[in-house]
């Protein structure tokens, strides 16, 4: 088997998305998080000769794999091996300086899960690694061994919504007294030894992982300045389609777009707003998308799943 079916992800909420972005035949639309490329070949398979798709990801092994995947689709395709945070800069080099449409699916893709050397899984035991762009520095290993106890308690807490946060970042902070912690199931028995074993939170490593892997990628550290960079390159009627697997995402997301529709600074009381801030987006979706019973059958990944849609005004 190639690797570029080896390189796998079932897109989530994929009809919604793409319906959402109310595709335009010759428009230019940016697909921020490739991934497997499943939501970016749907785009593909709505646009003209004329339209164009711009696919951004971290991954490097996405990257080849999208280019693979897309090759014959008709549009014109720019990939950018990046984060979808600097897309000011992207569209800047590529002399767009206006879009028609922007998605961004903020999950990880099943190839990363996956695959065990990545060490993105806790059902897998492999180095502690986590990281989306594999040329940066800072690992999982990293985070794990060189982190203070409050730094370690402060992440798992506000990253991970993890009320055993102490008492993990304790147990991390003693163990690797003893020898560095190298892998995920170094990590997992840890966690399993300190934390009581409940009924209905899942397995309990899911909290830490997602907070570790937050950390090392930075992924909420610039997500709002991210999405109002996306909301700023939007030519008008253009829409952005946000997919959440988390609730620190989501928060994020819904925030940014509020404010953006409602930017208003004028207290409460008065009769009329003065300020002089008018609307710059509307709400497509005023409560989240959600997957159907059905898909999440078909891909439990998608259970946590939400979809936001904004158009610029």
């Amino acid at each position: 088997m190639s690797f570029h079916t080896e390189f796998h992800h079932v897109p989530v909420l994929l009809k919604e998305a793409v319906a959402g972005l109310a595709i335009k035949p010759d428009g230019i639309y940016v697909d921020g998080t490739l991934g497997g490329g499943g939501h970016s070949s749907k785009i593909c398979s709505e646009l003209s000769d004329e339209g164009v798709l711009i696919a951004i990801d971290r991954d490097a092994d996405a990257i080849e794999a999208g280019q693979e995947r897309l090759k014959d689709s008709g549009c014109k395709k720019y990939f950018e091996r990046n984060n979808y945070n600097n897309i000011k800069q992207i569209l800047e080099k590529l002399g767009i300086k206006y879009i028609d449409g922007a998605l961004l699916d903020l999950g990880l893709s099943s190839h990363q899960i996956d695959q065990p050397a990545r060490g993105f899984s806790y059902m897998n035991d492999a180095p502690l690694d986590m990281r989306m762009d594999q040329s940066q520095d800072l690992t999982a290993e990293d985070v794990v061994n060189t982190y203070s106890k409050d730094e370690l308690a402060l992440i798992l807490k506000e990253y991970g919504e993890e009320k055993w946060a102490h008492r993990i970042a304790a147990s991390i902070v003693r163990e690797r007294e003893k020898a560095i912690i190298k892998t995920t199931g170094q990590l997992v028995r840890l966690i399993d030894e300190c934390v009581p074993k409940s009924k209905n939170a899942g397995h309990r490593a899911k909290r830490t992982f997602q907070a570790i892997r937050i950390e090392v990628n930075q992924e909420l550290e610039l997500l709002e300045q991210g999405i109002n960079d996306f909301i700023d390159v939007l030519a008008p009627g253009g829409r952005l389609c946000v997919i959440t697997f988390h609730s620190l995402e989501d928060r994020i997301i819904k925030q940014v777009i509020s404010k953006r529709a409602n930017p208003c600074v004028c207290p409460p009381g008065i009769p009329m707003c003065v300020c002089g801030k008018t609307a710059e987006v509307m709400k497509i979706t005023r409560k989240p998308i959600e997957p159907t019973a059905e898909e999440i059958r078909g891909n439990p990944r998608a259970g946590s799943s939400k979809l936001r849609i904004c158009e610029k005004i």
